[in-house]
């Protein structure tokens, strides 16, 4: 398959590369328009343009692994959602923190709600699809707990309904999607945008940004307790 050249104005343009027997070198990754599939070579391709691009959220999702450690450190909670793939996802994302990630700690509160299964075919049976998930958040979000949502098109009209309940629940709302703009980012009060027009490579960028977050995480909740310097002297309050 021959890589495409730039296109002016296409999202991605020269930041994307495609593999060959070299070094990569500085080429658009094939589109979707042009194609319906991906050789092996083009997947790899796609998928480190698009590393490339996650590397620039780092700081942003250093920051989210800190900001849940507060939150399920202070009892409150996190919910996760998504559809297809991305529900899978989301249940990775809260079997990592009610289990672990890597070194052993306290489990916290995380709720997939693509995992309810009863609550999901109830829903669905009584009220309209967008309340899918936005039926849960109103029920088990509290404010300032954390809501993490995953689409890869970032269109997605539950997941859009989601973040905006839970914008009124007083929770924080935190988006992984597919290229920018979109509604769900819109709707997110912060979102990591993965500029890949391909859904396999920004699944896999998602899950990526999912370790990411984790890391960060147990960085958070394990770091040893400021300690007293020897000497000081405690004054009590009578």
């Amino acid at each position: 398959m021959t890589p495409l050249a730039p296109q002016p104005g296409r999202r991605g343009g020269a930041r994307n590369r495609v593999a060959g027997p070299g070094p990569l070198r500085a080429a658009e990754v094939v589109s979707p328009d042009v194609c319906t599939h991906l050789t092996g070579a083009d997947h790899v391709a796609s998928l480190t343009a698009a590393l490339a691009d996650v590397a620039r959220h780092v700081d942003t999702l250093d920051r989210w692994g800190r900001l849940l450690a507060d939150v399920l450190g202070a009892r409150g909670r996190l919910l996760a959602a998504g559809n297809g793939g991305s529900a899978a996802q989301a249940q990775h994302l809260t079997a990592e923190l009610v289990g672990r990630y890597r070194a052993d700690r306290p489990p916290f509160s995380a709720i997939c709600l693509t995992a309810e299964t009863s609550s999901l075919t109830a829903i669905a049976n009584d009220y309209p699809a967008d309340e899918l998930f936005a039926r849960q958040v109103e029920a088990h979000g509290r404010d300032g707990d954390v809501l993490v949502l995953l689409s890869t098109s970032g269109r997605s009209p539950n997941v859009v309904a989601a973040a905006r309940r839970a914008r009124d629940c007083g929770m924080h709302v935190l988006a992984m999607t597919g290229p920018a703009p979109n509604p769900l980012a819109a709707a997110a009060d912060e979102a990591v945008c993965i500029d890949s027009p391909w859904t396999a490579t920004v699944q896999e960028c998602h899950l990526v940004v999912l370790h990411l977050v984790c890391a960060a995480f147990d960085a958070a909740v394990l770091a040893p307790s400021p300690r007293v310097p020897e000497g000081t002297r405690m004054e009590l309050a009578e």
